[in-house]
């Protein structure tokens, strides 16, 4: 499956997690959420993915991928009352370290889904 088809119907399923939610939860109930519905819809969904941050060859940290759909896209979720750039950079710090180069960061806190793509490709 081609990703941009994979993050279209990905986006799709998200929707149908804030409409079925709606707004108000905290950020872990729409992250189970989330893979309950993409593991519904027939997708590989790995949830909360060691992601070892490098320095100079030695890991000085670990952090924690929200999901890993299909090995390809990694997604990242909020609950915030509106995204920051530091949640955007903290999608492409993700994206370097784990070698995908394709992302979503999705905000259920807001009354319309908030959602945006991070690609290693375009910056």
């Amino acid at each position: 499956m081609e990703n941009d088809s994979l993050t279209e119907k990905i986006i799709g399923v998200c929707f149908e997690v804030h409409n079925e939610l709606g707004n108000g939860f905290v950020e872990k109930v729409y992250e189970n959420a989330l893979r309950v519905a993409l593991c519904q819809a027939g997708f590989r969904v790995d949830q909360q993915v060691s992601v070892d941050v490098q320095f100079r060859g030695v890991t000085v940290g670990e952090h924690y991928a929200d999901l890993i759909v299909n090995e390809s896209i990694v997604i990242e979720l909020k609950a915030v009352r509106r995204l920051q750039p530091e949640h955007q950079a903290q999608l492409i710090n993700y994206l370097k370290a784990t070698g995908i180069s394709r992302g979503l960061l999705v905000n259920f806190a807001t009354t319309r889904l908030e959602v945006k793509r991070g690609d290693l490709s375009i910056g």
